[in-house]
């Protein structure tokens, strides 16, 4: 499919705040050992094209949750600066509980 731009400019492309939540939260679940957002909590807090993201998660007792948090920051990154026209500054992972896997 051809795009066909009118003058010299082809415009500006938005994100709404839904969208960028929704990369966010897809991105977190994505890594193994992630239970699940906690209260479906992100903040985003927007610095120009920069975002400063804060996502609070529960992780399984199995788990080293240093290991998950760097995992969650990395795929965070990649999903949002691969996604959107953003870049990210401080990812903050918050791990506020542990979940134990039922036999």
């Amino acid at each position: 499919m051809k795009t066909k731009f009118v003058g010299e400019q082809a415009g500006k492309v938005n994100y709404g705040l839904k969208v960028v939540k929704t990369i966010i939260s897809l991105a977190t679940l994505e890594i193994g050992g992630v239970v699940e957002l906690q209260g479906k909590k992100i903040t985003i807090e927007k610095n120009g094209d920069i975002l400063n993201i804060d996502v609070f998660i529960n992780v399984l007792a199995s788990v080293a949750c240093s290991e998950i948090a760097y995992r969650v920051q990395e795929n965070i990154k990649n999903s949002v600066e691969s996604m959107t026209n953003y870049k990210t500054g401080a990812i903050n992972v918050n791990v506020l509980g542990v979940k134990f896997e039922e036999n």
